[in-house]
């Protein structure tokens, strides 16, 4: 029998798919469209649309709007209080529900806390966006990316330890274990531990 964790509080609508051993916690909606894996936690004050796909082991934490066509691939980390949008121009007055652009958030992805990611975009494997950041064009796997417009500054690995500079094409090894090739343009795993 599969367990899940739903706050008497949380309003989760007819239809919606929630994976076991996923926590949803105060003040969470949940749409009846919406397609939760297993293992997830949705912290307090988090909102879900229909059209929202969320893998498995996912984190969001609390003050996070998903709306309609977010994916947010297996382990992704949304940081408190971070943005999605799914229209370019919004206008109050202008209905634009068939202009979403998709957004979507590969898998290991961090999104720090109050950084905003504007629709359309992709943001690659295992890249940490920073804190307050505001992402306006796709961001490569590995890429740290920080401020307004978000820019890259480096690479990440894996296990969210900023990786060294590159120094003569050498391999870069991280502290933990794991080898990347690191070009200006992509960070490439060469071998784990």
């Amino acid at each position: 029998m599969a367990s899940r964790t739903i706050h008497p509080t949380a309003i989760v609508d007819h239809g919606a798919t929630i994976g076991e051993d996923t926590r949803i916690w105060h003040w969470v909606h949940v749409c009846g469209g919406a397609r939760i894996g297993r293992g997830c936690s949705l912290g307090q004050n988090v909102f879900v649309g229909n059209q929202v796909v969320i893998g498995d082991n996912v984190k969001i934490q609390n003050n996070v709007s998903v709306y309609d066509d977010v994916t947010l691939e297996d382990d992704v980390f949304c940081g408190p209080s971070m943005v999605f949008t799914n229209v370019v121009n919004p206008r109050s007055h202008v209905p634009r529900k068939d202009e979403y652009r998709p957004t979507v958030v590969r898998r290991g992805a961090t999104l720090g806390a109050n950084s905003t990611v504007v629709c359309g975009h992709e943001i690659g494997e295992y890249a940490f966006v920073g804190a307050g950041a505001v992402v306006t064009r796709d961001v490569a796997p590995h890429a740290l990316v920080v401020g307004t417009p978000a820019r890259r500054i480096g690479w990440m690995c894996h296990c969210g330890v900023r990786l060294p500079e590159a120094v003569d094409d050498r391999p870069v090894r991280c502290e933990c274990g794991r080898t990347y090739r690191v070009t200006d343009a992509r960070c490439t795993l060469e071998e784990t531990r």
